[in-house]
């Protein structure tokens, strides 16, 4: 028998698969579309900006990427799970396990030390006190706050406390580590900090999405995207990021 003309090499694992992504608002003339038919597909491993101006769609796609919202037609798989038509306690669930948020204000707690901020998503998903504790310190030691765990968040430095933030997003174990303007609230060189941690994070095989509008931090991920009128209109490899990938 002959042998099968087949490419053995086996295919990527897709994280993010949103397909005809709508998002209306309102009514007949007064409707306004947000996303007007977006497809997108982020493999495991990628490092992705997207960008766009204000109005452009940017924040209503990580919205729908990150299972906050729902989308008005289209579907959307979430590292092979289709999301598209969950309920809000199912997408909570997909949300805690599947997906590490990082926001531009922190959203760490006051009063709470670094390690306790870090283990509170663990404590939702009902892991043990010892598991929990032993994750959120390994967690901290990725991002270089090992020496600051019992530090509470007016005791670290705007920088700090992002690391922190991303401590807790990466001690789920996510699928997918999704960024929301995640330097808006930094100086310069704490910037620079978090930019190196997310390639530091990438190269360890981890998927990253940053959500920008900064021209310098889209040209550090390794693929960007740009949005205008709820659509993407560009979808361009980095040269000079992919040496490293």
């Amino acid at each position: 028998m002959a042998a099968a003309l087949v490419d053995n090499k086996s295919q990527p694992h897709i994280v993010i698969d949103v397909k005809g992504a709508v998002k209306k608002y309102g009514e007949g003339a007064a409707s306004i579309y947000a996303l007007a038919g977006v497809d997108l597909q982020i493999a495991a491993g990628e490092y992705v900006a997207i960008m766009g101006p204000s109005g452009s769609g940017k924040s209503t796609l990580m919205n729908i990427m990150g299972a906050l919202d729902n989308m008005t037609a289209g579907s959307y798989f979430l590292d092979g799970i289709e999301v598209s038509s969950m309920d809000e306690n199912a997408l909570s669930v997909v949300r805690g396990r599947k997906i590490g948020f990082i926001f531009q204000s922190f959203n760490l707690i006051p009063r709470t030390t670094a390690l306790a901020n870090v283990e509170l998503p663990l404590a939702y998903q009902g892991i043990k006190s010892a598991e929990r504790k032993k994750r959120a310190l390994a967690a901290l030691k990725v991002v270089g706050l090992e020496d600051r765990v019992t530090h509470e968040p007016t005791e670290l430095s705007g920088g700090q406390q992002q690391r922190v933030a991303v401590a807790r997003a990466l001690a789920t174990r996510p699928a997918l580590l999704l960024a929301d303007e995640p330097t808006g609230a930094l100086d310069s060189k704490s910037t620079e900090d978090l930019l190196d941690l997310f390639d530091q994070i990438n190269h360890a095989g981890r998927t990253v999405v940053v959500i920008t509008h900064e021209a310098d931090v889209a040209a550090r991920a390794k693929r960007v995207l740009r949005m205008k009128d709820g659509k993407i209109i560009s979808d361009t490899l980095n040269p000079a990021r992919m040496v490293s990938a």
